[in-house]
């Protein structure tokens, strides 16, 4: 599927980097156009996939943020890297 290779490309570039050298990708302009070439694919490609599907984006995207909302209140997990299960409900 075209979608993971392009998500594939795109992490390459990060593969090998800490967070902090991730971070700053950015400052440099051919790698910032090289990021932005390949989340550009990857965009492109995801949205292929939810016409073929028929699957309307900003609803599904919406419904899932309500749903994190309710697994992993802000104030339970802001700031923690905990699983919902996991968390002191």
């Amino acid at each position: 599927m075209a979608l993971s290779g392009e998500v594939g490309e795109l992490t390459e570039i990060f593969q090998w980097l800490t967070p902090e050298q991730s971070a700053t990708v950015g400052e440099d302009a051919q790698a910032r156009a090289h990021v932005e070439e390949e989340v550009a694919d990857v965009f492109i490609y995801l949205l292929r996939l939810a016409e073929v599907l028929d699957i309307d984006l900003a609803e599904v995207v919406s419904k899932k943020v309500e749903l994190n909302d309710k697994k992993y209140p802000e104030e339970e997990s802001r700031g923690k890297a905990t699983k919902h299960t996991q968390l002191g409900r």
